[in-house]
């Protein structure tokens, strides 16, 4: 069987998720299965769930928690992990499933592109892009997606607040080197445009840095989110 099962954490995300559950309709109407994980959402999050998701599940906050909350119900052997505000590109399926049928790849992810109109985000984004195929590492906001049996080899995400997605390229890396497409997912800049591009990434590498000097995920957590 090579159906997809998309897994969305959300928290408090009720504008984003209206938006992104109904973009990907076409991937229901495909035979695929969309799951929202939620993690104790006080607005209308949950509400807006109904009729558009295969699954909603609850669980305690925190993306790493929450997307392995998502895996474990999942019906299919393929699991593709979204970011809330990442837009997958309208053939995402059939690229996932001929990429890890044809290749020697159990899990891979997209290039990502900042939705952004500045050409700093170009830079940005050709950076992330050309580190991600260097290192074999991915970030979140790439849309990782891995075999089921891969995943669960690899130990799923670990339970830590931050860089969950940099721990399990780190595992998944001994089992297989990544697909790496090169048809980008659309991933939200509001991050970069709120607290000011520079800024930005300067905290994204410091912190970076300090995870592999070996600090504190959750201290690191309350830095990103502060």
């Amino acid at each position: 069987m090579n159906q997809i099962s998309i897994i969305i954490p959300v928290l408090n995300e009720s504008v984003a998720l209206s938006r992104q559950l109904t973009v990907l309709q076409w991937c229901r109407q495909n035979g695929h299965e969309l799951i929202v994980v939620d993690g104790g959402s006080t607005d209308d999050s949950v509400l807006l769930c109904e009729n558009l998701v295969d699954k909603i599940i609850h669980c305690a906050a925190g993306r790493a928690q929450q997307m392995n909350a998502g895996a474990v119900l999942a019906e299919n052997d393929i699991l593709l992990f979204l970011h809330i505000d990442t837009q997958l590109p309208d053939d995402a399926d059939q690229l996932i499933i001929q990429g890890l049928g044809s290749a020697e790849r159990s899990w891979g992810r997209f290039d990502v592109r900042l939705s952004g109109k500045q050409l700093a985000f170009r830079m940005i984004e050709t950076m992330m892009n050309w580190r991600s195929r260097l290192t074999g590492i991915a970030t979140g906001d790439q849309a990782i997606f891995v075999r089921r049996e891969t995943f669960e080899a690899a130990g799923r995400y670990a339970d830590v607040s931050l860089m969950e997605d940099i721990q399990l390229s780190k595992a998944l890396k001994h089992l297989s080197r990544p697909l790496c497409l090169k048809q980008r997912v659309v991933s939200s800049s509001r991050r970069w445009e709120r607290h000011g591009i520079v800024r930005t990434v300067w905290l994204m590498w410091r912190l970076r840095l300090a995870f592999f000097l070996g600090a504190d995920s959750a201290e690191l957590h309350r830095q990103y989110y502060s």
